[in-house]
């Protein structure tokens, strides 16, 4: 029932659901553990549960465009609010949340000025808003070594280092344009260890995401030349990958 949002867990939920407790310290400071939250962009609910397990499931909301994603988290937090919408349209009333948070969506948003203005407008007056994105653009993100190969194979091939949000001030820069005070900037590292190359590797070949996308298009010859790259670069395991995010957060 949930193949999408399964292969996403495997493939990005072992980096983004550590990602999630310290991306929570930083969103919800000075925000009371009996305040209304939302999750923006919350997938299947790696930030969710970390907002439930704080402030208790009735004081969550989370949104996503993703059906899939939607019906997961649904039934993983039966006690939030999960609904399906973008982030450029949030369908909650001015000033409904304490804090808002949009943990990696950033970067798929279609308009991020305009995602982090709805957040803005959905946060009331002294609440934060905040958001935080894979450094994609500094080469520390948990896909850096695989676009590192794909671009040694197929040097034309676009990764995610331009994406908005992916580089150092990216996010700051945004919080700023849209009002938002206070706002300020730091990178949140994980370090997640796997117990061979195989256990790292598999996901990849879900075709989730923008690297999952970019491997399918490549050919059969290209993809087993990546994989070699790969192996020679990271063994057989097990090894530890360190990935680091840049959050940011600002007051309105």
């Amino acid at each position: 029932m949930f193949e999408v949002a399964d292969a996403y867990i495997s493939f990005m939920g072992r980096f983004s659901t550590p990602l999630a407790p310290l991306f929570a310290d930083l969103g919800l400071a000075g925000v009371a553990p009996t305040s209304a939250v939302l999750d923006v962009g919350c997938g299947p609910g790696m930030l969710t549960a970390e907002l439930v397990r704080r402030q208790g499931a009735a004081q969550v909301s989370a949104v996503d465009p993703v059906g899939s994603f939607v019906t997961a988290a649904a039934a993983a937090h039966p006690g939030a609010v999960v609904r399906q919408a973008s982030a450029e349209s949030l369908p909650f009333p001015d000033d409904s949340f304490d804090a808002t948070l949009a943990q990696l969506v950033v970067h798929f948003m279609t308009d991020p000025a305009a995602g982090i203005g709805e957040m803005r407008r959905v946060t009331r007056p002294g609440g934060r808003v905040s958001a935080c994105v894979w450094d994609h653009g500094g080469g520390t993100g948990p896909l850096s070594a695989f676009w590192d190969a794909v671009r040694v194979v197929a040097p034309t091939v676009p990764d995610e280092s331009s994406l908005p949000g992916s580089n150092a001030g990216d996010l700051a820069a945004l919080l700023v344009a849209t009002g938002l005070h206070e706002v300020t900037e730091v990178p949140l590292t994980v370090a997640v260890t796997f117990a061979s190359f195989d256990a790292w590797w598999e996901p990849y070949t879900f075709g989730v995401g923008t690297a999952g996308v970019a491997f399918d298009a490549l050919s059969p010859e290209q993809q087993v030349r990546v994989v070699e790259l790969l192996q020679a670069e990271l063994g057989d395991g097990p090894f530890t990958m360190s990935a680091t995010a840049w959050a940011a957060t600002g007051v309105r």
